[in-house]
């Protein structure tokens, strides 16, 4: 919320990402989003660079306070909060609850399943529609999302991963399967990374709009926790461990 105690409206769509795959993957077609962006940086965004970076404290953690609206079921809020408490677990993230701080995320059941893409200032909307978006693994994705984190199939090194048909995509979300330029970390393409579209995402006609090269039979998009390559970025971005030499 702002000082004026109203959700901040945040000025660029492009930092908006809505996981409009999910309601492919996860076969839960009321899923709906009607804004996408092209951002598509995964690992670490630039833009964690300057300014979307969520501040570390003196003592080494990394505090983003969330709320969490009153529209899910007890069941539901122990799913998101097993998902939030999962990266304490892993790393210097600790979530935490909502105490007066500027800065923090809404999660809510609004259209779909998006995140804003680090932090964007004041409050911002994590979207957990409900019940298609909560799951543990959705909840890892977007609050990955949240933390500066994009898609792994947008790779400035996904060429030699992975082949994208353009032919099946559905029109006007090409955009979803651009190659940027991305700030890698240092770690490996990773088809097992929570946040790899499945086969099928935004298909056309039920055929593949990604395959895996050069085995074509692997797995991709299937992951129900965060990675170790998921969990590695999350560290070297914010937690001051070394990249590799």
């Amino acid at each position: 919320m702002s000082r004026q105690g109203k959700m901040q409206k945040l000025p660029h769509y492009q930092y908006l990402v809505a996981d409009h795959h999910l309601q492919y993957h996860y076969s839960y077609t009321c899923i709906k989003s009607n804004i996408a962006v092209p951002t598509g940086l995964q690992n670490a965004d630039p833009c964690t660079a300057r300014g979307c970076k969520w501040k570390r404290n003196r003592n080494g953690l990394v505090y983003v306070p969330y709320v969490i609206a009153n529209q899910y079921s007890p069941d539901e809020i122990q799913v998101i909060k097993r998902g939030l408490q999962s990266f304490t677990e892993v790393s210097c993230i600790r979530f935490v609850p909502h105490e007066g701080q500027r800065h923090f995320l809404h999660i809510q059941s609004d259209s779909g399943c998006y995140s804003y893409l680090g932090r964007q200032g004041g409050g911002q909307v994590v979207s957990l529609q409900r019940p298609g978006c909560v799951h543990h693994y959705i909840v890892q994705h977007e609050l990955l999302h949240a933390l500066g984190f994009h898609h792994e199939q947008n790779r400035s090194d996904r060429d030699k991963h992975i082949k994208i048909l353009f032919e099946n995509i559905i029109p006007q979300q090409e955009h979803n399967f651009m190659k940027r330029k991305t700030n890698n970390l240092a770690t490996p393409y990773d088809y097992n990374s929570v946040m790899h579209y499945s086969r099928y995402a935004f298909s056309r006609n039920n055929e593949p709009t990604m395959v895996p090269i050069p085995d074509s039979n692997a797995v991709i998009g299937e992951a129900r926790n965060m990675s170790p390559n998921d969990i590695l970025r999350i560290n070297r971005l914010y937690c001051d461990i070394a990249l590799k030499k």
